[in-house]
């Protein structure tokens, strides 16, 4: 081959490759141009408001948590403005170096770390976590000066919840807390995930949370212009939060905390409620405990010590506390005998102080002799409700106790509450799992009669059965919510309730069981506690068992552990005639009825009928035990001053 023909060759091998390199160039250039037009024209809105959100930013703006105030106005849970030191973990290098530092600028103790760490548990790395709060002016000057020492470490303006009555009636207002995992996940599934938004707490317990909604409010947004830093630069534009409803209760809170402090170390519970409406004027369970301590997250050892005590102060026996009624079921018993015809006004037993079935005896005391059932109220006879409850049978004293309330959820607006049992024999079938168990047993209905047995129930039902007697026989729902107070016009608006239901009882059977429990107050077992009261009041006295006592033996408290001896029973509603007011009060261990719980009962009907405070003196004769009818001048009412704690309260620190 010669070289013409070898360039000829290279030059064919040349064009062949410029025209390849050609397509490729054009194909890319093609290719460039499609991707240019994919993002600037299908792509645009989309990357528009890409660009948008990395230049602005959307804060949710968290509204003002609704007071809780008491049916007289007196404030029950507020909230204040106070600075808090806060660390983000995710960006922090050392933590606890960081903690040491921060300790020699504001003050640390060992009760913060412990919060901190508690808090920190339930909340992500990325989370902003308190190690201190409510900061003084001078520690917040002091930590700015130094700031720039501690990345991930800020000082944040929040709003915090306080409670200026501290332990009283903490179990009905309950506490706020911080939103935990759970919580969280909930929300996210709930359509106020995004009014959540920026919101650390929620309701927890008792009020906060039952009326949660109502509460919280409504979130407010703010838009922000931020720099290529993320610096904010101006307010874009923004909605204002509409902070939450006030919500007002029926409680009584000067009532309450006379009634915890006549309780003293006793354990016990109260409920006083209006029989014309369901209100609940006093919703009482003692010990107690201060909700401000779970506010900011709670340290482990304070836990452990209120948990674990065996007081249970954290448990609300109000509302879930079951006990035995004693013999304050008499009344009620009586009544489903008029109701049933199982027995009139007039019949006649001869109480002989024991009673006899199938051999057995059943004890009733001292012989009292031929009883009616006015006689049976009053003197309390066991032997004439031993017979009562044979006669009429389980199932039948249970379908007339059910509408009353009794083994049932009231329905009350707070959560939590316990059903109790109202036994049957379709109870105890399925309460227990040994065939052998699930028979019931002819003597098992005897001691239903007098409130022992497998009955078990809750205050407020016993206060509730109570205020249905006392009007003449219609049920109305317990309630502790009033009025919602508009956040913005302060108009309040009722909390909108059931309507009544009218059992339907004979007023002359009311009458009958009207008569015997003023009889009880006037010539029975509880006559010296209302001696000298301005008004007739009708009640019944009531010791129930907390352990079991042989039919051979004797009971005697001094033999018993403190934790194993009677329960003090009282029940009331005054004036008999009218009543304004129903009362059901225990005193756990305590003994006989009249020795405890009717002189508290008797001092919450002065309260409220005559506008009477006890005195000094008689309070403390009844924190004892010791006090009967009233002793010393009683102080008016209005003369009294609520011990209101500080709004900046430092809780347990």
């Amino acid at each position: 081959m010669t070289e013409l023909d070898d360039s000829r060759l290279e030059m064919r091998r040349f064009r062949h490759r410029a025209w390849v390199m050609a397509v490729v160039v054009l194909l890319g250039f093609g290719l460039l141009a499609w991707r240019m037009y994919y993002l600037q024209v299908v792509r645009h809105d989309d990357y528009a408001l890409r660009a948008e959100s990395n230049r602005t930013a959307v804060v949710p703006i968290v509204p003002y948590r609704g007071h809780i105030v008491d049916r007289n106005g007196v404030l029950l849970a507020t909230n204040y403005s106070a600075y808090t030191l806060e660390i983000t973990p995710a960006r922090v290098p050392n933590l606890e170096q960081t903690i040491q530092e921060l300790a020699k600028i504001v003050d640390i103790q060992p009760i913060h770390r412990r919060r901190f760490e508690r808090a920190r548990s339930e909340l992500g790395r990325y989370d902003s976590v308190p190690i201190r709060v409510q900061l003084s002016d001078e520690e917040v000057a002091r930590f700015a000066a130094q700031q720039f020492r501690f990345p991930g470490v800020q000082v944040e303006a929040r709003l915090f919840r306080t409670y200026p009555m501290g332990s009283t009636a903490s179990h009905a207002i309950g506490y706020i807390g911080r939103i935990n995992q759970k919580e969280q996940e909930e929300l996210k599934d709930s359509p106020d995930e995004a009014n959540y938004r920026g919101t650390t707490h929620i309701g927890k317990q008792g009020i906060e949370v039952s009326y949660e909604r109502e509460l919280h409010g409504i979130a407010g947004v703010e838009q922000l212009e931020k720099s290529s830093g993320g610096t904010p630069i101006r307010t874009l534009g923004s909605s204002e939060p509409r902070s939450g409803d006030s919500i007002q209760l029926t409680l009584d809170i000067k009532l309450q905390r006379m009634v915890e402090e006549i309780y003293g170390q006793r354990r016990g519970a109260l409920v006083a409620i209006d029989p014309n409406n369901g209100e609940i004027l006093a919703m009482v369970s003692m010990p107690t405990f201060d909700p401000n301590l779970f506010v900011e997250g709670i340290d482990h050892e304070t836990w452990q010590a209120l948990n674990e005590s065996t007081d249970r102060p954290l448990f609300n026996r109000a509302l879930r506390g079951t006990y035995p009624p004693g013999s304050t079921y008499k009344p009620f018993m009586a009544l489903a005998a008029l109701e049933t015809g199982a027995r009139t006004a007039h019949t006649v037993i001869r109480d002989t102080g024991v009673w006899t079935l199938g051999g057995h005896n059943y004890r009733g005391g001292y012989a009292i002799g031929p009883v009616n059932m006015r006689r049976s109220i009053v003197k309390s006879s066991n032997v004439y409700y031993y017979s009562l409850a044979y006669q009429m049978g389980v199932d039948a004293i249970h379908d007339f106790m059910k509408p009353l309330g009794f083994g049932q959820l009231t329905g009350i607006d707070i959560q939590g509450e316990a059903r109790g049992i109202l036994p049957s024999r379709e109870w105890k079938r399925n309460a227990f799992r040994d065939p052998a168990r699930q028979r019931w047993i002819p003597g098992e209905t005897v001691s239903l009669g007098i409130g022992q047995g497998y009955n078990s129930f809750t205050m407020l039902q016993l206060a509730q059965a109570t205020a249905t007697v006392a009007n003449g026989g219609t049920s109305h729902r317990p309630h502790i919510g009033q009025s919602r107070i508009d956040a913005v016009s302060k108009l309040a608006h009722p909390l909108s309730q059931p309507t009544a239901v009218p059992l339907g009882y004979a007023p002359e059977h009311i009458k009958v069981i009207h008569d015997g429990m003023v009889g009880v107050t006037l010539e029975g077992t509880s006559r010296r506690i209302f001696a000298g009261a301005a008004y007739r009041s009708a009640g019944k006295t009531g010791t129930a068992q907390a352990s079991t006592v042989g039919q051979r033996e004797r009971y005697n408290a001094a033999k018993l552990a403190e934790h194993q001896r009677d329960h003090s029973l009282y029940i009331a509603f005054a004036p008999a005639d009218q009543p304004r007011i129903a009362v059901a009060v225990i005193v756990e261990n305590a003994g006989f009825g009249a020795t405890h719980a009717a002189p508290i009962a008797r001092r919450v009907i002065d309260y409220w009928l005559m506008g009477q405070y006890p005195s000094e003196a008689d309070i403390a004769a009844l924190q004892r035990g010791q006090a009967s009818a009233p002793i010393g001048a009683p102080r008016r009412v209005e003369d009294i001053v609520l011990p209101v704690q500080e709004l900046r309260n430092n809780g347990n620190e």
